[in-house]
């Protein structure tokens, strides 16, 4: 096994300092809004081996393990990230693998380049997700219930929101609905229906209220932006410290403040659909959404071995635990597997040793057999060969 640093994305939604914080580093002043620790093409972790985490599993594909390279090639199948957003990400959703593979090979074949902002499929894998609360998290994820969207909608008195929100009362009404509020709703829509919401709008009130709220929020962060309406088709969730969402393909979600942890698979497919300056494919996303409505709730966990906490979803690309001052082995043996410690010390021995402290990581191959001591806290991201599927 070996130390790991992760690459920060600047996103201009990111906070200056929870991830610093995570990282025991100096804030800048800068927005941090991801910190990435895997192998994607984009930004690769350094390595103590010196070159970096993509070249050393290029190099070396063995640490991989026999079952991930036949499940997924000679390529690690997830990316660990720490998220800190204190305005709103965009509102998006990813393709499933059989969407993916065709949307890449359909552009590969039209001769978009790599760094095409047009591009809408950067790879040809899915993206499922996985988000832990580090704090109180704020975020959108799927679609309300028709009925309920009708009436908070005919609350805000406006013909020409209400004559775009219409076919709500229609079978596969909220996919008609959420393509005409992005293709149709201007900056006046938009100006016009946080006005109606902004006297109701209480973060802490009814779901009305909330409601409400969810549209004056998203004005301030993108004043004018049709995702404001789009969004307001959406379920709005709140997760506390330890909480998980997990997004499959198709779901259609937006984070709106909050820290956590991430784990996806590694890919950097993303489908938006507003709130956001980046390139928007109205008919590509709504090929790929889920318009059911619903939420999924919060992931469900379970205690694997004393101290350490599985979060259980379905995707085989991926698996997260939890480890709290373990005295155990190191989830995940025969896989490759990512360690990252969120407070106090840990020291791991295998073939190695090494003492991880409050922000660092390490990569540990599949074939090294890891015992894990001390008092803290950390996360352990591998493959997820055998979904768990949630009861």
């Amino acid at each position: 096994m070996f130390t790991i640093v992760g690459q920060v994305q600047h996103y201009p939604w990111g906070s200056a300092d929870a991830i610093p914080g995570l990282l025991e580093v100096a804030a800048t002043g800068e927005p941090h809004a991801e910190y990435w620790l895997g192998a994607h093409p984009k930004a690769p972790a350094a390595t103590a081996l010196g070159p970096d985490l993509r070249q050393v599993i290029a190099e070396t594909p063995a640490l991989l393990g026999a079952a991930s390279r036949a499940a997924f090639g000679d390529r690690l199948p997830y990316l660990f990230k720490l998220l800190s957003a204190d305005q709103a990400l965009s509102i998006q959703a990813h393709p499933s693998r059989a969407q993916a593979r065709a949307g890449w090979a359909r552009e590969e074949a039209a001769g978009l380049a790599a760094d095409d902002p047009t591009r809408n499929y950067r790879d040809d894998w899915p993206k499922p997700e996985l988000i832990v609360a580090l704090t109180h998290f704020e975020g959108l994820c799927g679609f309300a219930e028709p009925a309920r969207l009708r009436d908070h909608l005919a609350r805000l008195n406006l013909p020409a929101l209400a004559e775009l929100a219409a076919p709500l009362a229609e079978p596969d009404g909220i996919a008609t609905v959420f393509g005409a509020l992005l293709a149709r709703g201007d900056a006046a829509l938009v100006a016009a229906a946080v006005a109606a919401a902004r006297p109701y709008a209480d973060p802490a009130g009814d779901e009305f209220a909330r409601w409400c709220d969810t549209a004056v929020r998203l004005a301030a962060d993108y004043p004018g932006d049709p995702g404001v309406l789009a969004a307001l088709l959406m379920h709005r969730f709140t997760l506390e410290p330890g909480q998980a969402l997990f997004l499959p393909a198709g779901n259609l979600h937006a984070y709106l403040r909050g820290t956590g942890v991430e784990v996806m698979s590694n890919s950097d497919n993303v489908l938006r659909g507003g709130l956001t300056g980046k390139h928007v494919d109205v008919a590509e996303l709504t090929a790929v959404v889920d318009f059911a409505p619903g939420f999924p709730g919060p992931v469900p966990t379970r205690e694997s071995a004393p101290g350490v906490l599985l979060y259980a979803t379905p995707a085989p690309e991926f698996r997260l635990y939890r480890l709290h001052d373990p005295h155990t082995e190191l989830p995940g043996d025969g896989a490759a597997r990512i360690v990252y410690v969120l407070d106090g010390a840990l020291t791991l021995r295998g073939d190695t040793e090494l003492r991880l402290t409050r922000g660092a990581a390490c990569f540990v191959p599949a074939a090294e057999k890891v015992r894990v001591e001390g008092r803290g806290e950390a996360f352990v991201a591998t493959p997820g060969l055998d979904p768990i599927r949630p009861s």
